[in-house]
């Protein structure tokens, strides 16, 4: 594995949020900053981090007859093994674009001859939400609503990558959007135990570079800490409600990270007392892994390399016609650096 590092001298900051990836993709942040700081991407987008297994596994299970499989639209594109959800839909199964989990119960409430099954996938920004619809569910006695939860943790991915002997940046921009759920405490191992300074910021320009701003002084004054710059949204202990719905619903459970491994304790699955909701338990039959297809999406979402060093990079893989999950999802790295950074390499 490539050693993730620029000149002596230089900073490498890595932010771990989708949406930070795009903003700073549009604001044309990285050629303003570079050499001195240069801006990698980490493994923020949910949609990108989902593995090949698990898209073969909402395929599968949206293939069953008589199963509606309500969905995000980023996920409707992303390949898995022998295609995508779009694909099983032109070979007849039924897939639903929805806006919010509510919207999958409305679907099941109104068909009851169907099984509709919710395609969880996020970080605990949308969890929570998740969690509360099952709670609905289970109050409504809804014999036929489901949930496939390919939800992830952002904490244990942030140790996976700090104990990993080729890693080493000198900070991290972290998400608003989980640190709204999650607060800013959970991150305190990060300066405690590896000595990594990491800022909480929102997504403006001017929020970024005051991310920046901070993880400099810190690392000039050797003084590794989480300072949160976004407290007009984010508390210490975080939404303290969300987190306990989330946990009434949901425990930790070991999950595939695309680009890296299987991180113990990284995902989310549905309690034993809510265990009747869960789609994941189907037995469904998979197809066998897939062999390398030449795609780098996963050494992109560690920062290893960027975009323009995939080779098929604007060229064999497109918005029009990606090859990996980076390109398709809205916060995908691929995705930005196509809509605003091709000059910038």
């Amino acid at each position: 594995m490539e050693k993730i590092k620029s000149q002596p001298g230089d900073l490498t900051l890595m932010e771990v949020c989708g949406t930070h990836t795009m903003a700073i993709s549009r604001a044309g942040l990285r050629p303003l900053l570079e050499p001195g700081v240069r801006l990698i991407s980490g493994p923020g987008c949910p949609v990108c981090v989902t593995s090949d297994t698990d898209i073969d596994r909402a395929i599968a299970t949206a293939s069953i007859p008589d199963v509606t499989m309500a969905t995000f639209g980023d996920m409707i594109r992303v390949p898995g093994t022998e295609g995508s959800l779009a694909d099983a839909v032109a070979q007849g199964a039924e897939v639903r674009v929805v806006y919010s989990p509510l919207e999958a119960l409305e679907l099941a409430r109104g068909n009851p001859e169907r099984r509709v099954v919710f395609l969880g996938v996020g970080f605990e920004t949308t969890a929570p939400t998740v969690a509360a619809t099952l709670l609905q569910a289970r109050e409504q006695e809804l014999a036929n609503f489901y949930v496939l939860s390919f939800h992830k943790l952002v904490p244990p991915a942030l140790r996976a990558l700090l104990a990993l002997d080729e890693f080493d940046v000198d900070g991290f921009i972290l998400p608003g959007h989980v640190s709204v759920i999650i607060g800013s405490d959970a991150y305190g191992f990060v300066s405690s135990e590896f000595g990594v300074p990491c800022v909480i910021t929102g997504f403006e320009a001017a929020d970024i570079l005051q991310a920046v701003y901070r993880l400099m002084v810190m690392k000039g004054e050797g003084q590794p800490a989480v300072e949160n710059e976004y407290s007009r949204a984010v508390r210490p202990a975080g939404n303290e409600k969300a987190l306990r719905v989330m946990g009434e619903v949901f425990e930790p459970a070991d999950a595939e990270w695309r680009g890296l491994f299987v991180i113990p304790g990284s995902g989310l699955v549905l309690r034993e007392e809510f265990r009747r909701f869960d789609a994941g338990s189907w037995d469904v039959e998979l197809p066998e892994p897939a062999r390398d297809r030449g795609c780098r999406c996963g050494e992109i979402l560690c920062g290893r390399i960027r975009p323009p060093e995939c080779p098929f990079f604007a060229a064999a893989c497109t918005p029009d016609n990606p090859i990996g999950p980076c390109m398709v999802s809205s916060e995908g790295t691929c995705a930005s650096y196509f809509l605003y950074c091709q000059e910038d390499d």
